[in-house]
């Protein structure tokens, strides 16, 4: 049996209100898996951007247009140096590769604002809503198999860092 592998741009969609950060969070709605609470974002297509990814799976899922993401001002790219081979590079906030489990999955993580409004339900996702990183930080303490398997480590990632950046 050949093993998948996948390649994922994922987003931590913030805002603050009344200093309180709030993000955005979504349930998974496939049709042969179980329902979990993930962050938006989704697969790489063949010769995708990281960021055109990101913005493309945040508008499928929650309807939001992406106005600003942490980092893009580190990216840099070699279009025009050699027209048959073209890279990215970027710094995003944090990647993960799983090390265990049904498929291989690698993927980047960032942080960025969005605009518009929530869709109720996106491709193959529904219920986005912001939600309190105080609420978060409950929800992954009582129950951490509620979230998807994927961002329950990009979520730990994402609080352990914010207690660092205070």
């Amino acid at each position: 049996m050949k093993s998948m592998f996948l390649f994922n741009s994922r987003a931590i969609i913030e805002r603050t209100i009344k200093d309180t950060v709030e993000i955005i969070v979504q349930t998974r709605n496939k049709p042969d898996g179980p329902q979990r609470i993930e962050l938006p974002g989704g697969r790489i297509e063949q010769y995708e951007s990281l960021i055109t990814a990101l913005i493309r799976e945040v508008k499928e899922e929650t309807g939001l247009d992406v106005v600003g993401i942490e980092g893009e001002d580190t990216r840099v790219d070699t279009v025009g140096i050699d027209p048959n081979f073209e890279v990215e590079c970027i710094k995003p906030f944090g990647a993960y590769q799983t090390i265990k489990g049904p498929f291989d999955s690698v993927g980047v993580y960032f942080r960025c604002k969005a605009e518009g409004e929530l869709l109720k339900s996106g491709d193959e996702a529904k219920n986005a809503r912001w939600i309190k990183v105080d609420e978060l930080k409950r929800l992954m303490h009582e129950d951490p198999l509620q979230f998807s398997d994927v961002d329950r480590a990009g979520i730990l990632f994402y609080i352990k860092n914010l207690k660092l950046e205070r």
